[in-house]
């Protein structure tokens, strides 16, 4: 198949080498650091090839949250995989993970909610909106299989722990927030499915 006059010899290449240098500098620096001759810059790109790729600037942002949050929610989900069959070790590896990425060398927060802070509107809010959704479906979907009265109340009170820890951990610094929200999780976890079975 001929490729269009001006297009790249690999697109999809391209595309996922932008996507990597723009998460990487918005990131860093908030959605308003930077402009697309910059981004254009850092990714070896003409202006031409951005748009060609992803329309605007603002394609760009959501390109770069969505694929974002895919990564992320497969993260965590891997996480809860891996733990086991039991309830209360998926919830513990959880917030285990995103203890290990508060360590990491430029952890910002959350670049999602951080994105949708700064900019209140669409895609950003939309993108950040779904994404929290996505957080909840997974802890729901524990504390379900824990038995819990009532698992969409305890999804989003594990939730707010969960989001809680992140922005704590983005501007205060301290060891020990992953694991205090993982020892809060679980006493609720074990609080909600206690309730059930004492009845």
């Amino acid at each position: 198949m001929p490729v269009p006059k001006g297009s790249s010899l690999d697109p999809d290449r391209t595309r996922a080498a932008v996507l990597r240098t723009a998460e990487g500098i918005l990131y860093a620096r908030g959605l308003d650091g930077v402009g697309i001759a910059e981004l254009c810059a850092e990714a070896g790109i003409s202006k031409e090839t951005l748009y060609r790729h992803f329309g605007s600037k603002d394609g760009l942002v959501r390109a770069v949250l969505e694929a974002r949050s895919d990564r992320v929610t497969r993260w965590l989900a891997r996480a809860a995989e891996d733990a086991g069959d039991e309830p209360a070790a998926q919830l513990a590896a959880v917030f285990d993970a995103i203890g290990v990425w508060f360590d990491e060398p430029g952890f910002r927060g959350c670049a999602i909610v951080n994105a949708a802070t700064q900019h209140h509107t669409a895609p950003a809010s939309t993108i950040a909106a779904r994404h929290l959704g996505r957080h909840l479906d997974l802890l729901t979907a524990i504390a379900t299989r824990a038995g819990a009265a009532n698992p969409a109340a305890l999804g989003r009170q594990l939730l707010l722990l969960l989001e809680g820890a992140i922005v704590v951990a983005d501007h205060r610094e301290g060891p020990g927030t992953a694991n205090d929200a993982r020892d809060a999780a679980l006493a609720l976890l074990h609080h909600a499915t206690r309730r059930r079975t004492d009845r």
